[in-house]
């Protein structure tokens, strides 16, 4: 039996829900409608989507609100998560992206931009296959326990921030630039926002606390691991 991917919709206008479902389920997909947090909650509780299409403004809860507590949630952390908005102030992106979405699309958008879009999440599948273990002098990963240590310490790491160290410990002491990381970490980047790398950048190197230092900003250029990180140098 063809598998049609479940995309559930949380929007509050009825127009433009009707809308984005009926082009949704010309292009082979099951839409899922719901007009805020509770509604959507209850869809979630029932049958997980393959990917949600969530409106910022919503009665109730924010559609900010209900990314961070859907990515706090380890049922419905890894749902690739799409934010719909008409603020497109690079503050209020990086506020959506910073929130745990995968992506942002701004209205009024096309619907072939949101079809891509939808696309483009459904097949960022982790392309980067984590290794077993690494350790970069105190700075060790675990894929098998999904441990990060420093000095010792168990570190607590979200799953994205977890793939990108494991990337940049594999190709140690190389320049990557924000380009190379959405592809190798995130998987197809061409309708990804590069400003995406920088939020998860900056979470990885707050929840490695002292051993943050090691990953660098190389200005122009982008990030790069290091065993040897020049301390005073800027992490902008």
């Amino acid at each position: 039996m063809k598998h049609f991917p479940r995309v559930l919709i949380v929007e509050d206008e009825p127009a433009i829900a009707e809308l984005i479902a009926v082009n949704l389920r010309h292009n082979g997909f099951q839409p899922i409608w719901a007009e805020e947090g509770v509604a959507a909650q209850r869809e979630l509780d029932a049958v997980l989507p393959d990917v949600i299409l969530l409106d910022w403004m919503l009665p109730g809860q924010s559609g900010v609100a209900l990314a961070r507590r859907w990515r706090a949630d380890a049922r419905t952390k890894g749902i690739p998560i799409l934010m719909l908005t008409a603020r497109g102030d690079e503050p209020d992106k990086v506020a959506g992206l910073d929130a745990g979405a995968d992506d942002y699309i701004t209205k009024p958008f096309s619907t072939q931009e949101l079809l891509a879009r939808i696309r483009a999440v459904l097949r960022r599948r982790a392309p980067e296959q984590v290794d077993a273990s690494i350790t970069i002098g105190a700075l060790a990963l675990d894929s098998a326990t999904h441990r990060v240590s420093w000095q010792g310490q168990v570190l607590k790491i979200g799953p994205t921030e977890f793939k990108l160290l494991n990337y940049l410990m594999k190709h140690r002491e190389r320049v990557h630039s924000r380009a190379q990381l959405l592809d190798k970490v995130w998987g197809d980047h061409v309708f990804i926002e590069e400003r995406t790398v920088d939020v998860h950048v900056k979470r990885l190197r707050e929840a490695l606390g002292a051993a943050g230092a090691m990953v660098e900003t190389v200005r122009g250029a982008g990030y790069r691991l290091t065993a040897q990180p020049q301390v005073a140098a800027s992490q902008a």
